[in-house]
């Protein structure tokens, strides 16, 4: 003989974990959300922020590919969250996403990515040169 079994029908959203920071929205017609995070650079990282930050603002217009694109954002994205977090920076994580956004921007910049947009190798290599000797 087996125990009977409960079923449940949740009409939004179950967390079965901590969670924060999220935003939803079900049984609309259309939705608009927005969510800024305004955290403070951290002291002597100001001008790594705004050289990734810019990086970030052109990326859309810089004619990479879609999985180029997706990979340097990421990176991107990985150093400003290790600038900007509640913490310190840790050095070594910080070298690591930069290591990674060099990494997504270097087969662009030397011209190893085949399908790039016009523009977009001279677009790399100035930014990986912005990039060195910020940290």
């Amino acid at each position: 003989m087996s125990d009977a079994q409960g079923v449940n029908n949740y009409h939004g959203p179950v967390f079965n974990a901590g969670s924060s920071g999220n935003q939803f929205a079900w049984n609309n017609g259309t939705v608009t959300q927005n969510q800024q995070h305004n955290t403070a650079v951290a002291p002597g990282y100001e001008e790594l922020a705004s050289v990734v930050g810019n990086l970030l603002g052109e990326l859309p217009r810089a004619g990479l590919g879609e999985t180029e694109r997706a990979e340097t954002e990421a990176a991107a994205r990985g150093v400003l969250a290790e600038i900007t977090g509640a913490d310190a920076p840790e050095e070594g994580r910080l070298r690591s996403a930069l290591g990674r956004l060099d990494g997504s921007l270097a087969p662009v910049a030397t011209g190893v990515v085949a399908g790039v947009a016009v523009g977009a190798q001279e677009w790399a290599r100035a930014a990986i040169e912005a990039l060195a000797g910020l940290v």
